[in-house]
């Protein structure tokens, strides 16, 4: 199946032939092997990527701010929030996934509201870097005057176990935003990203299944990702549902302004962002911003965004649409909401 990239952009112009460039090994197993040890090293750096370094705060900053108005949030003891004017303030809300589902042009998005300060990389705090400790996370943050909002994301909190205990601790106030993506889409353009990092994988169909066409492989992060009512669980152990807000990814490509501005009235701010921002970039596929004032030109995601997905046979999307099926049933249970994808 061959298909846009969309929001969530998928990387690899290539088709996922599992070939690679070199002279043929003499064995399956031996090509599997090297795969295995490239798959495993590239995961293993991912996972121990570097934590973005705590800003530096300018030197006449003590002397400028005034410490007096110092808050505490719920959850983080002993550790004073600033509440005054142009400081760091601990996220009231988050991005927490998922990958490939739109994440970065949802942030990138809210970020033309005037009451969102939003760090634009993502930190990882609370899936590899919590041992930094609190302090240097809110270091992180952009500077916000009374009343706006500070924002952060990072996909892969929704399906790190660890993560809703952790934002708990920190506030159990955090608003939650999720984009969400039908998940067999959302797994080839998560295929086709890592594919133009690795050339040479295997196809898609050869790490989706074990044995061929047996059973679905829910060991690759690709498949487990998409698990959304089994990650949904364990979030609802901390935090209620009406902490969140589900949005989806295929609206935020037909219906930005729509979308958008749902996440505008979740976090009670004024829809500021509207359908006059957009408008469809036919070639990438989906909405890109018009031109801001004294900008020559209007603004979409980069390169990596809106690529053609690798072709998939039609047999493999089925037997895959026919596995999330009751996964996403159980998901739109949950939520109150049928994302369609059935």
């Amino acid at each position: 199946m061959a298909g846009s990239g969309g929001l969530g952009g998928g990387s690899g112009d290539g088709q996922g032939t599992g070939t690679g460039q070199g002279p043929p090994l003499r064995a399956p197993r031996a090509l599997l092997a090297l795969v295995a040890l490239v798959l495993g090293a590239y995961c293993l750096c991912a996972l121990l990527g570097h934590c973005p370094p705590a800003a530096r705060a300018p030197a006449l900053a003590p002397a400028r701010i005034e410490l007096t108005s110092l808050a505490r949030r719920p959850g983080a003891p002993g550790l004073p929030v600033a509440s005054g004017s142009g400081l760091r303030r601990f996220p009231q809300a988050l991005i927490v996934g998922v990958k490939k589902g739109g994440t970065r042009a949802l942030l990138e998005f809210l970020r033309l509201h005037p009451d969102v300060r939003a760090l634009g990389s993502e930190p990882h705090f609370f899936d590899r870097c919590y041992d930094r400790g609190l302090a240097w996370y809110r270091s992180l943050m952009p500077r916000t005057l009374d009343g706006q909002i500070t924002m952060e994301k990072t996909p892969s909190y929704f399906v790190t176990r660890e993560a809703p205990r952790r934002i708990h601790s920190m506030s159990p106030d955090t608003k939650l935003i999720v984009v969400v993506r039908n998940p067999v889409t959302r797994a080839i353009s998560d295929y086709a990203q890592t594919l133009s990092k690795t050339p040479g994988l295997p196809s898609f169909r050869a790490l989706a299944f074990r044995h061929g066409l047996g059973p679905v492989d829910t060991a690759w992060s690709a498949i487990r990702i998409g698990l959304y009512a089994q990650h949904l669980e364990n979030w609802l152990r901390y935090f209620p549902l009406s902490h969140f807000l589900f949005v989806s990814g295929e609206r935020l490509v037909s219906n930005p302004a729509g979308e958008v501005g749902r996440v505008q009235d979740f976090l009670g701010l004024k829809r500021v962002v509207t359908d006059k921002h957009f408008y469809f970039n036919a070639t990438k596929g989906f909405p890109c911003l018009k031109k801001a004032q004294g900008s020559s030109r209007p603004r979409c995601l980069g390169k990596s965004k809106g690529r053609p997905h690798p072709r998939v046979p039609q047999a493999v999307v089925q037997r895959l649409q026919d596995f999330y099926r009751p996964f996403n049933r159980k998901f739109y249970q949950m939520t109150s909401q049928d994302f369609g994808w059935d």
